[in-house]
């Protein structure tokens, strides 16, 4: 199934005024209140929202003073100018550590991406002690999120779960979908045809991943707006971002 948008176009909303999230909290109460006072409706269109809110909200938090590092944690730490603490949680949060070097640890998560530092980030964390973990099952997260909005009045809506990923022969960061409800991942659009007439091999478009980035550019860390809703795209499909991840057979790099 293909993305489908309304002859309008675009239109990239953000939300205000979410505040801080604690664990517990009713994260779909909240961002239902901020779409209102945001003067957003949420129908017809796509939620783009944090990782870390959702991670906060389920309790996603480790206290780095719990933390006791294994030897190899110990190791590591030491070649790479890390918090070995850090570095445990890390390793914990690991299925595969795919490359070391320069200070970064690429890791393959246990959900199957490949990011820096296995998603833990310390930014934005409620305390300096603290780290955040991505979600358990983010699309499982994101199909929670979007089943508590539609009981609060929410119609025709998807999610999507954004993390920040760095990208392999590019520099910079790029906001990137790790969950997703309510969409499908990828538009297919092999068989079709091209301006020209000539029929389309191989084009199969990361739909979550495009609305992912375009919100990311209001989703800076500093904004305070962890949440923005993309209007002109009519949500529809059943697949997941898990979906999106390339069969080991088929991936040339490994």
């Amino acid at each position: 199934m293909n993305i489908e948008l309304d002859e309008s176009g675009l239109r990239f909303r953000p939300l205000r005024g979410v505040g801080r999230i604690e664990p517990g909290d009713d994260l779909a109460a909240i961002l239902d209140q901020a779409a209102k006072e945001s003067g957003i409706e949420l129908r017809r269109g796509v939620l783009v929202v944090c990782q870390k809110v959702i991670s906060k909200a389920e309790g996603r938090l480790v206290d780095l003073c719990t933390i006791e590092p294994s030897d190899e944690a110990r190791r590591i730490a030491e070649e790479d100018e890390k918090d070995p603490r850090h570095v445990e949680i890390v390793l914990r949060e690991t299925a595969r550590v795919v490359r070391r070097g320069h200070r970064v640890m690429i890791c393959e998560t246990h959900h199957g991406y490949v990011c820096a530092n296995a998603g833990v980030d310390l930014s934005n964390a409620p305390g300096d002690e603290t780290a955040i973990l991505l979600p358990v099952d983010c699309d499982a997260s994101a199909k929670a999120l979007l089943n508590d909005l539609e009981h609060r009045g929410a119609r025709e809506i998807a999610i999507v779960v954004t993390d920040t990923f760095g990208r392999p022969w590019r520099e910079g960061l790029v906001d990137m979908a790790v969950g997703s409800a309510g969409i499908e991942p990828i538009s297919d659009h092999r068989g079709e045809s091209d301006l020209a007439g000539r029929e389309l091999q191989v084009t199969t478009m990361a739909t979550v991943d495009q609305l992912a980035a375009g919100a990311g550019i209001l989703m800076v860390k500093d904004s305070a707006i962890p949440a923005v809703f993309v209007e002109g795209v009519v949500p529809g499909g059943r697949g997941a971002t898990r979906d999106m991840l390339r069969n080991p057979a088929e991936d040339l790099f490994r």
